[in-house]
């Protein structure tokens, strides 16, 4: 399974480098009004898909905060209150 794991990651990396390599020319960004940035295609797509990441991973920290949250809180309320001992026997029919 490691080796299929480790082909399957050497072959998404050739397919980058050759999409890097082919996606050299210098592309304008227009970002802020009378600023003209020039920087290769590769380099502004990398550039948008980190964003993307980290605005991405921004938006569950909220998600992320509330679950700890309440998982402490029901730690707390298990630690307080002990398993009952005693097993209900269900009504016999």
């Amino acid at each position: 399974m490691t080796a299929l794991t480790w082909a399957l990651r050497a072959i998404i990396f050739v397919f980058l480098v050759v999409f890097a390599t082919q996606n050299t020319d210098p592309v304008s960004l227009r970002l802020l009004p009378g600023t003209i940035w020039q920087a290769p295609l590769v380099l502004a797509l990398l550039a948008f898909f980190v964003g993307g990441v980290i605005i991405g991973a921004l938006s569950l920290l909220g998600v992320i905060f509330r679950q700890r949250r309440d998982i402490t809180r029901l730690k707390r309320e298990a630690a307080r209150k002990p398993a009952s001992l005693t097993q209900e026997v269900p009504p016999v029919v």
